[in-house]
């Protein structure tokens, strides 16, 4: 058993600040789901480049690290349900997507609810993002 929602686990991957997190659940679990397995094999234990976009102790925290050319974003609520604006004006000029893992829609009832999509981020760099209870939302963002 772990405590909060799949994505609040892959995000932990970008936040917390060590090359040898390993998974907070059965790591066979994460055998039925590939798309999170190698989602997590492609983070980097170094970083280039942090940011830091918001948060508050003990309720909620969001950061962005780049490796590279590559941004791997992650955020991470408390127990309290979460919507968030951000501001992503770091990433600079151009056109980017984004591969984003977030809490599915039954993710407050059932933690290993996720939902997987790619996207372009928006020109004017500005994002709204809602995490369940014990959620998180992790993303890949590279430059088209």
């Amino acid at each position: 058993m772990s405590q909060g929602t799949r994505c609040r686990q892959l995000a932990e991957y970008v936040i917390f600040e060590s090359p040898l997190n390993m998974l907070c659940d059965n790591p066979s679990n994460y055998l039925a789901e590939p798309e999170c397995t190698k989602f997590i094999a492609e983070i980097p234990t170094v970083w280039d480049e942090t940011v830091s976009l918001n948060g508050e102790i003990a309720k909620y925290i969001t950061m962005a690290r780049r490796k590279g050319d590559v941004w791997y974003f992650g955020s991470m609520t408390n127990w309290d349900t979460r919507k968030l604006d951000l501001d992503l004006s770091f990433l600079g000029e151009g056109k980017y997507k984004a591969e984003i893992f977030r809490d599915g829609k039954n993710a407050n009832r059932s933690a290993s609810d996720y939902a997987k999509v790619v996207a372009e981020i928006p020109a004017d760099r500005k994002m709204s993002i809602t995490m369940a209870s014990g959620g998180g939302l992790v993303m890949k963002i590279t430059k088209e």
